[in-house]
C-alpha cells in the first residue's frame, strides 16, 4: 500500500463515525488484496508476504469488532475466518484463487455495510481532529483538500 493511500485512509478514519469505520476497514482489506494480486503478477515473494499479513490483520480487526450478542456476528465471524484462510493459501499455492474468493465474499458484505453506514447518524469517533474541507479549491485535474487550523486546542490534552 503506497503512502498516498495510507494518508487517505488516515484522513477518512479521523473524520468517520462507527458505521463508516467498518466500511473503511473493508476498503483497507481491498487495498491489501490488490497488493497481493500485484505481487503475484510480479513474482515478488516479500511484497506478497507483506500484503497477506496486512489483509489478515485487517480481517483480525473486523473479527475483533464483532459484537457476539447479535446472532449475525457468528455468521460474520465464520465468513471472516474463511476469508483469512483463503488469503493464507496464496502463500503456498502462489495462485490468486483464494484472493478472488475472499474478495467476492467481502465485496458482497461491503455493499451491505455501505448501506448500513449511510443510515448511521452517530457523531464522529474522534474529537479534536483537524477539519478537512474538500472542494474549496480545484486543481486542473484534481479536487484539492484544505486543512484549516482554526482551533489551537485540538489533539490530546495532558
Amino acid at each position: 500500500m503506497d503512502n498516498s493511500l495510507k494518508k487517505d485512509f488516515t484522513r477518512r478514519l479521523s473524520q468517520c463515525n462507527q458505521g463508516e469505520m467498518i466500511v473503511i476497514m473493508y476498503d483497507i482489506f481491498f487495498a491489501y488484496t490488490n497488493d497481493i494480486e500485484l505481487a503475484l503478477e510480479n513474482g515478488d515473494r516479500q511484497a506478497l508476504k507483506t500484503a497477506v499479513r496486512g489483509a489478515q490483520r485487517t480481517l483480525d480487526e473486523l473479527i475483533g469488532a464483532l459484537n457476539f450478542s447479535y446472532d449475525i456476528a457468528k455468521n460474520l465471524h465464520a465468513l471472516y475466518v474463511f476469508c483469512k484462510n483463503e488469503i493464507a493459501k496464496v502463500l503456498y499455492q502462489m495462485r490468486a484463487d483464494g484472493v478472488n474468493e475472499a474478495k467476492k465474499i467481502m465485496g458482497r458484505l461491503h455493499g451491505a455495510f455501505i448501506e448500513a453506514a449511510g443510515q448511521d447518524r452517530s457523531s464522529p469517533l474522534m474529537r479534536n481532529t483537524q477539519q478537512v474541507y474538500a472542494g474549496i479549491t480545484y486543481g486542473r485535474a484534481v479536487l484539492n483538500e484544505s486543512y484549516l487550523e482554526l482551533d489551537n486546542q485540538r489533539g490530546f490534552f495532558v
